[in-house]
């Protein structure tokens, strides 16, 4: 069996406030701001991982990236966590690229690595929060995809996943391959041990730029991203409330009536 895990290196939440935004183009400024694996797609790598250790027969797992040359610390960390394979799409040609180019560039990708049973990506991205790559990865290979899984049963060449929808779960079940996403309760990712991250820093990573897959270079890239920011801005800080003090109980409340009142908001 083959699976193949989409994931993201994102500016970390933590450092949120060095996050900066390019004025002309809308896109991210990543240099200086500290970088983690998305963390929705760290309960992507750990259920890849999972089913390999529950299967009885030979399971390959593989890493994929976009970005640049310092995403391959994210697919380490993955490697750390017992995926088999890394691979990093690194060219100048993909900058710039929105959601939709960025999924044509990973499903070439996989469609130059060829075997794949199941296809796992996170729910979605802490920089971008669309959730459109991983839907976007199953269109363009032609596959079935499954959205927001915190349950996967694995039963030969099907799958039985539980879906989060509004108000309840969803049970599906589907023939090999899927592409499916992944939420936050799925699993608990594991920690790597030291063992197992020296072992990750030996392996060699794959690096493929576009020259080296079958693309339209129309669809890559900030050229080929239909996506346009009009505008980038930091919102106004908001003004603290009024505060109401010294009042009895009943006095508060008619105090607030009256403010109401003058807001018609009453």
């Amino acid at each position: 069996m083959d699976i193949i895990v989409c994931i993201k290196q994102v500016p970390d939440i933590s450092e949120i406030a060095k996050v900066k935004t390019d004025p002309k183009t809308g896109t991210i400024i990543r240099e200086g701001v500290p970088s983690v694996v998305n963390p929705f797609d760290e309960f992507a790598v750990e259920e890849a991982v999972r089913v390999k250790e529950r299967s009885e027969g030979e399971v390959n797992v593989t890493v994929i990236t976009m970005g640049p040359p310092q995403a391959e610390e994210a697919l380490r960390k993955c490697l750390s966590m017992g995926a088999d394979n890394a691979i990093l799409l690194s060219d100048r040609a993909f900058a710039g690229g929105d959601t939709l180019a960025t999924g044509y560039v990973l499903a070439m990708a996989i469609k130059k690595i060829g075997a794949y049973d199941m296809i796992f990506c996170g729910q979605q991205a802490t920089d971008g929060d669309t959730a459109q790559v991983g839907p976007s990865i199953a269109e363009n290979i032609h596959i079935p995809q499954i959205t927001y899984i915190n349950k996967l049963e694995v039963q030969k060449k099907k799958i039985v996943a539980h879906r989060e929808i509004e108000g309840g779960v969803e049970v599906i079940e589907c023939r090999m391959p899927v592409l499916m996403t992944a939420v936050k309760g799925l699993n608990e990712p594991r920690i790597p041990k030291y063992k197992a991250i020296t072992k990750a820093l030996s392996k060699e990573i794959v690096v493929w730029g576009a020259a080296d897959l079958d693309l339209d270079m129309d669809r890559v890239g900030l050229s080929g991203s239909p996506t346009n920011v009009v505008k980038v801005f930091s919102p106004e800080a908001r003004q603290g409330g009024q505060k109401i003090q010294g009042l009895t109980y009943d006095e508060a409340a008619l105090k607030i009536l009256e403010i109401l009142k003058e807001e018609k908001a009453l």
